[in-house]
């Protein structure tokens, strides 16, 4: 069962893409450092902590999938806006701004972009403040980039070894008719939507957690590696115990990006008030496995484990500690 599941799950996960990454690691290093900033800004989160006074400023940019944009634009410009807002959350910050940058070979499919774009701006209360625009293009892009604040960060370098792997997911929601999508905040209120956002930052601002990221478009087994490649860990993750929809199989749920989930790890003492939170405003919050020290992803169902990653043999986006 556990290796039928995994190779239906592997080749979906974009796992290659996320390998592109590996350049720019290459170019860059684990970090970079400026003359106008006295901290170095550590590289491979989901959003780059600048270091400003007693705060963090982030910043984040995310590309939308080319098909996406061709075939369904109003959702691809609401997905532009939803998932830097995510990335902002995930780091225990709050959004400030966004700026957009738009190419279209028509007027008619930029201004469905734009009408994606300026509902999910509302709907986070995230405003667009400037950005790019070209309607006489070959082909259709939109990227968006996120400028946020946090005053505790939540990160991915810091998984820790005995920590439990935690997944908080909305299982409210349906499938996009054509992509993996799981899409549970285009209809919800956008007040709820603020609200169980904004638990993320709540959490770091407690102490309850520190480290985490957002459930990509890897899906929740490619993420979990991204949060296991820069902490330098491992992980026993559990599929049985992995929350989704009644309606939605396993093999499909991990292939799926959920426009609500975050993966976390806690120290064990710390489950309980951290899934009370969550649970207050209608999130699902699970432990779906534990940290470990070697540095492998295995999976587990029933009595049965395979292991699905060797960091030892392959890394993923270059951004490992002894990199």
């Amino acid at each position: 069962m556990l290796t039928e599941l995994i190779d239906q799950v592997r080749p979906a996960l974009g796992l290659r893409q996320k390998q592109d990454i590996q350049m720019a690691a290459r170019h860059l290093g684990r970090f970079v450092c400026s003359d106008h900033i006295k901290a170095p800004i550590w590289l491979g989160d989901d959003c780059a902590a600048i270091a400003d006074g007693e705060s963090y400023l982030l910043l984040a940019a995310e590309g939308l999938w080319p098909p996406l944009v061709e075939t369904d634009p109003w959702f691809a410009g609401w997905c532009a806006v939803l998932v830097n807002v995510s990335d902002i959350y995930a780091m225990g910050g709050r959004p400030l701004a966004v700026v957009d940058a738009l190419w279209s070979s028509s007027i008619e499919q930029a201004d469905l972009l734009w009408q994606g774009m300026i509902a999910a701006s509302k709907a986070f209360d995230v405003p667009i403040v400037g950005g790019h625009s070209n309607c006489h293009s070959s082909y259709g892009a939109l990227s968006v980039a996120i400028l946020g604040r946090a005053t505790h960060l939540i990160s991915s370098f810091t998984a820790k070894p005995g920590h439990l792997l935690v997944l908080a997911t909305q299982l409210t929601g349906q499938l996009h008719s054509q992509y993996p999508f799981w899409d549970g905040a285009t209809q919800a209120a956008p007040a709820d939507l603020q609200r169980q956002l904004a638990v993320l930052p709540a959490i770091a601002e407690q102490g309850l957690c520190q480290t985490g990221k957002d459930v990509s478009m890897g899906g929740i087994l490619g993420t979990t590696l991204m949060l296991l490649e820069t902490s330098g860990c491992g992980a026993v993750l559990d599929v049985s115990t992995i929350p989704r929809p009644a309606s939605v199989p396993l093999a499909q749920w991990l292939r799926c990006f959920p426009s609500y989930g975050f993966l976390l790890s806690v120290a064990p003492a710390d489950l309980d008030a951290l899934q009370h939170c969550f649970q207050q405003e209608g999130i699902t919050c699970e432990a779906i496995g534990s940290i470990t020290t070697e540095p492998q992803l295995i999976l587990k169902a029933g009595t049965e484990t395979a292991v699905f990653w060797d960091f030892s043999q392959q890394g993923l986006t270059g951004f490992a500690p002894q990199a």
